[in-house]
């Protein structure tokens, strides 16, 4: 299963960790991993080549592990909550379609 949370701190979303594997399918027919990968890819993208947030992400190949930080300001604040808020629905939407594949969470 697909493990993702989202850290919450005074109403600022100010990251995200996406850990595992949601065992769908075998890795090169995966639809559900796919579909999550692409879609944190682009926020973390978004977050910091397009906006220029310098969030610290960290991936770890062996965990099957991103995280994403927010520093404590960003320049293009608005920006970056609406690639947050839009990757969190974009992941809750999944985990309704993969209920067992998938666990989004905002902590």
């Amino acid at each position: 299963m697909v493990h993702v949370e989202f850290f919450n701190q005074g109403g600022r979303l100010s990251g995200f960790c996406c850990q595992g594997h949601s065992g769908y399918a075998e890795a090169s027919a995966d639809i559900v991993c796919a579909a999550v990968t692409t879609a944190v890819r682009m926020a973390e993208c978004t977050i910091n080549d397009v906006c220029g947030s310098r969030a610290k992400t960290r991936v770890s190949e062996e965990e099957a592990r991103i995280s994403l930080r927010l520093p404590a300001q960003c320049d293009e604040e608005e920006t970056v909550q609406a690639v947050l808020t839009g990757l969190m629905l974009t992941l809750c939407q999944l985990r309704d379609e993969y209920p067992e594949y998938l666990e989004v969470m905002e902590v």
